[in-house]
């Protein structure tokens, strides 16, 4: 029998992130503070909600004793490269289910690359598929595809109701130190879990990155399943999304040279460059009162 895995002390995670503030006159002007929460220094490989989100899932997987994950995301997805950064270092194997099977005949990309290098296995399904992989009867066809039988399985995003419990940790280390904490959001289950660990009177702000407007029931979905119902104050600013996915115009990506130039920030385009300038446009607005503490979760670095 293999002695069991420590998850903690093989990943060397280095929670709490640091919460810095800084100086920017488009806030200051206003009379609003930023603080930027380096959730991307929690984890080398794993940063910020990666490891949030991952942290609880793979302590049941080695607690069930699989030996395999198998996940899902797409072409450029941080969180399959994430689980397999985590499989490599737990000597667990790892399968990724990703969106578009016209992938399969081309060169990966260098996110791609990254994940087959730590030893993830790729198996790409068509979009129409891809999309009704929350189905049962679907999900299990496609593991089975896969030869991912009797894998523990990770949700797309790694989002399901133990990530928010390491999400919840996020908030509980924010208590006290802002009005308003804001964090970018793909399938949500960061700022579900966030808004629970916060104080009463603190509000999460989410800034989905994705056009749709489908989060907010995915999010009370979540919290239903991790809490029982509704959890904490949360809010989402929507039409910040620049045209969605991976989309960086280049007026964001402006925007994000000139914040990691003035402050010293590597600044991540697909989440943490939206997220920044949704707050600078809503500081701007007057959307936030004069007084008023915001702290960013910086969630990923590029």
């Amino acid at each position: 029998m293999k002695p069991p895995v420590n998850v903690d002390a093989l990943l060397r995670p280095r929670p709490p992130s640091p919460l810095l503030e800084v100086h920017d006159e488009r806030f200051a002007e206003h009379g609003v503070r930023l603080l930027l929460k380096r959730d991307d220094l929690v984890h080398p490989e794993l940063p910020g909600n990666k490891w949030r989100k991952l942290a609880p899932n793979l302590r049941a997987a080695v607690a069930g004793g699989h030996e395999q994950l198998v996940t899902f995301g797409g072409a450029y997805s941080n969180h399959l490269r994430a689980t397999a950064a985590a499989g490599r270092s737990l000597g667990l194997a790892t399968v990724g289910i990703v969106r578009g099977d016209e992938l399969a005949g081309r060169p990966l990309n260098d996110s791609l690359a990254r994940c087959v290098a730590d030893g993830m296995r790729l198996h790409f399904v068509s979009r129409s598929r891809y999309r009704r992989k929350a189905e049962p009867q679907e999900l299990a066809r496609l593991v089975d595809e896969a030869d991912a039988r009797g894998a523990y399985v990770v949700p797309e995003g790694g989002s399901n109701a133990l990530a928010l419990s390491g999400c919840a940790e996020l908030g509980r280390e924010l208590r006290g130190a802002a009005d308003v904490v804001a964090v970018a959001c793909g399938t949500g289950g960061t700022l579900a879990g966030l808004a629970a660990g916060l104080d009463p009177g603190q509000r999460a702000l989410g800034v989905p990155v994705l056009a749709g407007g489908f989060l907010a029931a995915e999010i009370r979905s979540l919290q239903a399943a991790a809490f029982g119902g509704p959890a904490g104050d949360w809010t989402l600013a929507e039409d910040y999304h620049h045209g969605g996915y991976a989309r960086v115009p280049a007026e964001l990506e402006a925007f994000a040279a000139d914040f990691g130039a003035r402050h010293g920030l590597p600044v991540e385009r697909i989440y943490v460059a939206k997220l920044l300038w949704a707050l600078a446009e809503l500081t701007a607005s007057g959307a936030f009162p004069r007084g008023t503490t915001l702290a960013a979760v910086v969630t990923g670095r590029p």
